[in-house]
Formats: structure tokens, sequence, C-alpha cells
């Protein structure tokens, strides 16, 4: 694992970002939407690239997308991250 400086940043310039599981899920479910669509005005082929790159590094790690469950899972993510509705 590569040392941190002061400002966030590690020694080698990589940023290291935390999710929790419910904001990974998320964040996950909209990529693979987001991804799939050809009508997206990007400013450069990098954006498409790093997106696409996000949604594999969170594929790789969480196991829910896999799971039979999956549309309930993501229900209950977003259902945590946004909090009860108003009444």
């Amino acid at each position: 694992m590569a040392q941190r400086g002061g400002d966030g940043v590690s020694n080698a310039g990589q940023i290291n970002v935390e999710l929790s599981q419910h904001e990974a899920l998320v964040l996950f479910d909209w990529l693979a939407r987001f991804n799939e669509r050809k009508d997206v005005d990007l400013a450069d082929q990098a954006e498409r690239r790093i997106l696409w790159d996000i949604e594999c590094l969170l594929e790789s790690v969480l196991i829910q997308p896999f799971s039979e469950d999956y549309a309930l899972l993501l229900a209950a993510a977003r259902s945590r991250l946004v909090g009860p509705s108003p009444s």
C-alpha cells in the first residue's frame, strides 16, 4: 500500500475513495445504466473510459449485482441513502 501525504494523495499519485456498501451499490447501478447509453455528450473519450473503469472496479468487489435479490438489495440501499420519505 502506498504511503499517503498530508493532502490525502498517496505518494504514488493515487487517490483512495471510501464508500459504504450502500453507496457503492447505488453508484455501480447508476454507472452500469449510464455506460449503456449511446446519447451521452462527453467532452473526451477519457471521460467514458474512467466511468467504465470505475464500474469495473465496483463490479469486482460487489457481490450484490450477482444475487437473485439484486432489485431488493438495490432498493434497500437507495432507501438507506435517502432516508425516510417525508409524510
